[in-house]
């Protein structure tokens, strides 16, 4: 790692050095690994006590807050891709921790609820899930949460933007413009 990147270096323009990127200067290499470092961190509350993977854990929290939801509607919630979401669900289900319900709508897909030892295991993560998200939150003043939160929606809705540019094969565009006919 580079002293840049422990210093906190300003973010600009991602640099190349012989052609290679300085990873340690481009935004979605480090947003990755905080996000990662976060996920690891918080996943020692819940993986030693109930053998609960990252994934797994997502997938409780979401049918936690949503109550039952299809597995394609937690892969949208989640970002997670599909056969992660499957295997989550299948070894969750396994654990007794969920329940799949048929579709009789859709026979292709089920509905995914929390049973009654996975609602349990989630009202018992909760509460350290929230103090464990405090505390990281609490390396930061309040008008540094603030502006985290402005900055983390932002940037998101913006990634979404040059997604479809990328998509529809449009120059990307900088922070702050509109869709091309939008306004």
């Amino acid at each position: 790692m580079s002293e840049n990147a422990k210093s906190g270096s300003p973010l600009g323009r991602a640099s190349t050095v012989d052609g290679r990127l300085n990873l340690q200067e481009f935004l979605p290499y480090r947003l990755s690994i905080l996000a990662d470092t976060v996920s690891q961190s918080l996943s020692q509350l819940y993986n030693a006590r109930y053998g609960i993977a990252i994934p797994e854990w997502r997938v409780i929290a979401i049918l936690g807050q949503y109550g039952t939801v299809t597995a394609k509607q937690i892969g949208a919630c989640s970002r997670m891709h599909k056969t992660k979401v499957s295997r989550a669900v299948a070894t969750l289900e396994h654990k007794g921790l969920v329940e799949r319900a048929a579709n009789s709508d859709d026979m292709r897909e089920a509905f995914v609820t929390l049973s009654e030892t996975g609602r349990a295991i989630y009202g018992q993560i909760t509460p350290a899930a929230a103090e464990f998200a405090d505390a990281l939150l609490g390396a930061l003043t309040a008008a540094e949460r603030a502006h985290l939160e402005a900055i983390l929606t932002r940037l998101n809705d913006h990634a979404l933007v040059l997604a479809d540019d990328i998509a529809n094969g449009r120059p990307l565009r900088p922070g702050g413009s509109e869709p091309e006919g939008k306004s």
